[in-house]
């Protein structure tokens, strides 16, 4: 069964816009455009993830959050407000994730990804290509040899497998591996995906996509 998933945005277009690219990879949509409207919406609940602008007529995003919660539905905030301090509050309010206006497709896809794999329960054991990777015991295989990654080698490779074939660009796999107080450059994407490539022979598997970031290719 599809991902059922309710985008929560008053602008009608953007709203749309969310709504074409997410049917064309496969998820179900509900549109609402009023805040008040998701408490109707939420006496039965039948979404997956919810998509949930901040600023809304009726009733706001971080409001609506405090219904949300006790159903255990995932929450990713999309707003234009891009204060740090808003992003925090968003995300100490119980959203797992929170997205600035304006953003690419991709990158709202991937993220939508990465949540309800979190929700959905799985296997801790990933395969791609010649590499065995156990999530639980962070143990990362080449056939039978274990190679030696650092942390954040692991968790980047982990993120580039469970997306593999979409384009991350440079600032979403920082956010997502290094944290979003992180304060460096995006070049510490680069020196990590060069170790990558060399320590498990995957050169030609993780390729550079020109002023965006990387793809992980089967």
């Amino acid at each position: 069964m599809n991902k059922h998933i309710l985008i929560v945005e008053d602008d009608p277009a953007i709203s749309n816009l969310i709504k074409i690219h997410l049917n064309m990879v496969g998820y179900e949509t509900t549109q609402i455009f009023n805040g008040l409207e998701v408490l109707t919406a939420l006496k039965n609940p039948i979404f997956d993830l919810i998509l949930l602008d901040v600023m809304l007529p009726g009733l706001d995003g971080f409001s609506l959050l405090n219904h949300i919660k006790p159903l255990h539905i995932p929450v990713i905030f999309l707003t234009a407000k891009n204060a740090i301090t808003d992003k925090v509050m968003g995300l100490q309010s119980g959203a797992e994730d929170y997205i600035v206006k304006p953003f690419e497709a991709v990158e709202l896809l991937a993220r939508i990804e990465v949540v309800l794999r979190r929700y959905t329960p799985n296997d801790s054991i990933l395969h791609f290509k010649h590499l065995t990777i156990d999530e639980d015991k962070r143990i990362v295989k080449n056939q039978e040899q274990i190679i030696e990654l650092t942390l954040k080698e692991f968790d980047l490779l982990v993120l580039l497998i469970k997306n593999k074939d979409m384009a991350l660009s440079r600032e979403y796999l920082l956010e997502r591996i290094w944290g979003y107080e992180y304060m460096g450059e995006t070049r510490t994407i680069d020196t990590h995906i060069q170790k990558l490539r060399k320590k498990l022979d995957l050169t030609d598997a993780i390729k550079t996509i020109y002023k965006i970031g990387y793809r992980l290719e089967e």
